[in-house]
């Protein structure tokens, strides 16, 4: 029987960062994969998806210019970016295992489950570790309804090659949010149903509330409140989604998004007393579960905090250091950006707006339409506006933004919060001009002026 220093239980961002740290230490390590090298991200997730969605943000500018520069739309081809996409997508799985290959990591393929707390077995294999760490991350739930085998999830959608002209989503956050957005601009008809009374609850609904109208505008059904109670297939092989208090929709591709939950299953945590459910496996502070050389990392964690790729790859390395000289400080994360990729997009980042408006004697709130103030500077975004967030010691300590390069403007700002940069550390800085970061800083420094004038 095998034996190693670490085994990984999962071959993506929230294990090989902290493989890779281990193994540069000299450790002896292993990664276990069921399914694509890399994990959900690189393979059917955020790398999938934002080559596909990056086209439709350049579209989205190129059309701000219609009339004043260009003269005529653009327009996308669906099935070349999808052959695109496959390719580039497609080998990233070897592309990994070449990398991993590189560094020395064995990599054991199948299913994972643990016989005690030092032996997981592998398919009819078993092996030894001193440590483990699952990072086994997440999977979409289904609806259990007459006619589930007809939905689809979001893997199979960032695969089709032609999207349907009539697509409806099941639910109204991210991931529907995000293809709808996608399947509108290139003219498909789209119904959005949700058991929920908003979209995005999780973000700042006055920007939500602008997305949605937008969506609405190029010819979005919204449902709310709405529950989905069975799909039939008609003789056209089209479908209608059938609900509560007569809902009737008849489409060509119902895709299902109505929240994921952690893989666990199989693992045999139940045999260690390991405690976990669907919001994923319970850890300490330092991500050790009950089973003090077991750890967990990613989003197979239960936590209220974003499950996020960098923030896995913050956990994956935080583990990895742990590993190798114990610490005695819990996990402590920073402040974690998110962000949203509807058209445009919607970032976020520190303490909420929901927050702030509660709080009031707490927080000092600025609003700033700069998307109107600097058009000539932000690719005729008029649009887009930020929302900052100020404590009474007049730092900055929370943003939301809406504008298509809310990811950029989101990266600075985390930075301004983490290291509490105020106006007079910024005023020693020089930026790049003109730029729209640029007009960003330029634009926040007298909203710190403006808090110690108030004090």
């Amino acid at each position: 029987m095998k034996k190693y220093d670490v085994i990984f239980v999962g071959s993506g961002h929230a294990c090989w960062h902290g493989a890779l740290i281990l193994k540069l230490a000299g450790k002896s390590v292993a990664l276990i994969e069921r399914d694509l090298l890399g994990g959900t991200c690189t393979n059917y997730g955020c790398d999938a998806k934002i080559l596909l969605d990056s086209p439709f943000e350049l579209k989205e500018a190129l059309d701000r210019y219609e009339g004043i520069g260009l003269e005529q739309k653009a327009d996308i081809n669906w099935n070349n970016l999808m052959k695109y996409k496959k390719d580039v997508i497609g080998f990233m799985p070897t592309a990994m295992e070449g990398m991993f290959g590189d560094l020395g990591f064995d990599i054991l393929r199948g299913n994972a489950e643990f016989v005690d707390a030092n032996t997981i077995k592998v398919g009819e294999e078993e092996y030894q570790a001193d440590k483990f760490v699952i990072g086994t991350g997440q999977d979409y739930i289904p609806l259990d309804i007459k006619g589930k085998e007809h939905f689809h999830n979001s893997r199979e959608f960032l695969s089709l090659d032609e999207i349907p002209e009539h697509v409806t989503f099941v639910g109204a956050g991210i991931i529907s949010m995000e293809f709808a957005s996608i399947a509108l601009s290139l003219g498909r008809k789209v119904d959005i149903v949700t058991s929920g009374k908003k979209a995005l609850g999780a973000y700042p609904q006055e920007y939500v509330e602008k997305i949605v109208d937008k969506m609405k505008a190029q010819g979005a059904n919204f449902v709310f409140e709405a529950s989905v109670e069975e799909i039939v297939k008609n003789s056209d092989n089209s479908y209608t989604l059938k609900g509560a208090n007569g809902l009737s929709i008849d489409t060509e591709y119902i895709l299902v998004a109505v929240g994921r939950k952690a893989n666990v299953d199989g693992l045999g945590l139940d045999k260690l007393g390991i405690e976990y459910s669907d919001r994923g496996i319970k850890v300490d502070n330092h991500l050790r579960t009950a089973v003090k050389n077991i750890y967990a990392s990613g989003d197979v964690i239960d936590k209220k905090i974003p499950k996020l790729t960098p923030t896995a790859e913050f956990e994956s390395n935080y583990i990895a250091l742990d590993i190798l000289a114990p610490i005695n400080a819990p996990i402590k994360y920073p402040v974690i950006p998110n962000l949203v990729f509807t058209l445009p997009r919607i970032s976020q980042v520190g303490v909420s707006i929901d927050e702030a408006e509660k709080n009031s004697a707490i927080y000092r709130i600025e609003k700033l339409a700069f998307g109107e103030s600097m058009s000539w500077l932000n690719k005729n975004e008029k649009e887009a506006h930020i929302t900052y967030v100020f404590d009474k010691s007049n730092h900055l300590v929370g943003a939301a933004i809406m504008s298509d390069d809310a990811g950029s403007y989101i990266d600075v700002l985390t930075i301004i919060i983490n290291e509490k940069l105020g106006a007079k550390e910024l005023s020693k800085m020089i930026f790049a001009f003109p730029t729209p970061t640029y007009g960003l800083i330029s634009t926040l420094v007298p909203l710190f002026l403006k808090g110690k004038q108030k004090q």
